[in-house]
């Protein structure tokens, strides 16, 4: 009932050749968002969106009559995680504080989006500041089940089918967690890759900005209109991919993540993958406590007017992250940001060292949480986002209580061409293997 296939490069290849009517689409859309966001909850509410949408699809057809013509995302309805701006819309970024503190201009992201065509469905759900206190949205796969953070709103919508496409961001692990949540793609570029103009930053050094969808194929459409500097590439030979070796998986993957991740290794290498383990990350406690000084310090700092102004407005969580960044140093934070650059240039080192294309890991500890005043762990994301590196995570199975699980692949700084074009064929298997399961 939550759940509808809308994969992005199909439904945009139908707009553009009108095999579906733009008006016809926005309404089924628009019926659908009505009948089941009152549970879901994934987009924040808008009086006459429908109508607002329809208005702004007359306009687009009017510019591009000709289906030769038209841009690359002609007509698709794109969900905007809400700390983004945008015209016409107001940021709230899930907090008490008046939106009007946040004004500014349209972010970058956004702008390069109406320019290839899309149209903005609206705003999605937030945790607080991107942070970790919960907005109200639900899993579309099970309603008693957290759909993940900070991006929540945003990987749910493209779970129930509502858009095809939205933004998200991560700072920790809030693309590649949900998405694996939420059983859909989710897109965390190299650092900057996409630009973050016209963003409520979190952590400037750490936030990233990302993509949802349901298909790869649709990511690499969306990147390559999104992405500085994209390149075409066809790529016919197998990545070797690389499973870390110690601490990072020992002691943050549950039992049963553990169990499905060995299944689905296996899976890979009955399809002719060769799959190297490498010992990798045993520092990960360093690194995560390193980035969180990093972004609790760059955090305090992003809100340091706003939060000696309206304290009492931030929940118990954000003001805590806020508290613990006001007492690290500026020597502290140069020191995080040049661990980062270090970080990086390490598993890079590694990956040409022993011949992996790509690191493979659970992109979360297991299948999401039940209830939702929790958005799960991201410990698994964290120490590639701290390095700026590209990952993505694609469906790959369902857990023993039937909630999706996803695999996280990683691949060096600016190899995201390559991570998504070897990611098309790698959840081709994964979904293959699942028709055939069911």
């Amino acid at each position: 009932m939550y759940l509808q296939p809308a994969p992005l490069y199909a439904a945009v290849e139908d707009l553009i050749n009108e095999k579906v009517s733009l008006k016809d689409y926005i309404n089924r859309q628009c019926d659908r968002i009505d009948k089941l966001d009152g549970e879901l909850q994934t987009l924040l509410p808008e009086p006459g969106r429908r109508e607002r949408l329809l208005g702004e699809a007359e306009a687009l057809q009017n510019i591009y009559p000709n289906p030769e013509s038209r841009p690359p995302l002609f007509g698709s309805l794109v969900g905007v995680k809400d700390v983004f701006h945008v015209d016409g819309f107001v940021t709230r970024a899930n907090t008490r504080i008046d939106p009007e503190e946040f004004a500014g201009p349209e972010a970058d992201c956004v702008t390069f989006l109406r320019q290839a065509g899309a149209l903005i469905l609206g705003k999605t759900v937030t945790t607080e500041f991107a942070y970790f206190e919960p907005g109200p949205t639900r899993n579309p796969h099970n309603l008693g089940h957290t759909p993940g953070g900070s991006s929540s709103g945003s990987a749910a919508a493209v779970a129930a089918g509502f858009s095809p496409l939205t933004l998200g961001t991560q700072t920790i692990g809030s693309i590649n967690r949900p998405a694996a949540y939420c059983g859909v793609v989710g897109f965390k570029p190299s650092f900057k890759r996409i630009p973050a103009g016209g963003l409520i930053h979190f952590s400037p050094s750490a936030d990233h900005v990302g993509l949802f969808t349901q298909d790869v194929r649709g990511m690499i459409l969306a990147a390559e209109n999104l992405c500085y500097n994209w390149q075409e590439i066809s790529v016919t030979y197998q990545p070797v991919l690389g499973v870390p070796r110690g601490k990072y998986l020992e002691q943050q993957v549950s039992p049963e993540g553990m169990k499905a991740y060995r299944q689905q290794l296996d899976i890979l290498r009955e399809a002719g993958y060769v799959i190297k383990e490498v010992s990798i990350l045993d520092d990960i406690e360093s690194i995560a406590s390193w980035h969180r000084k990093l972004i609790s310090g760059e955090m305090a700092r992003e809100h340091e007017d706003l939060y000696n102004r309206f304290a009492d407005l931030y929940r118990p969580r954000t003001a805590e992250l806020i508290k613990k960044g006001q007492n690290v140093s500026e020597s502290e934070l140069e020191t995080a940001r040049k661990k980062q650059k270090e970080l990086r240039e390490e598993l890079e080192s590694v990956m040409w060292e022993k011949g992996v294309s790509l690191w493979v890991t659970p992109a979360a500890p297991g299948p999401a949480p039940e209830g939702i005043e929790s958005t799960g762990d991201p410990g698994l994301n964290l120490p590639w986002t701290n390095a700026g590196l590209p990952a993505v995570t694609i469906p790959s199975g369902k857990a023993e209580n039937g909630l999706p699980l996803g695999l996280q692949l990683v691949a060096p700084f600016m190899g995201d061409e390559l991570l998504l074009s070897w990611s098309e064929g790698i959840a081709e298997i994964f979904a293959k293997h699942q028709a055939f399961e069911a």
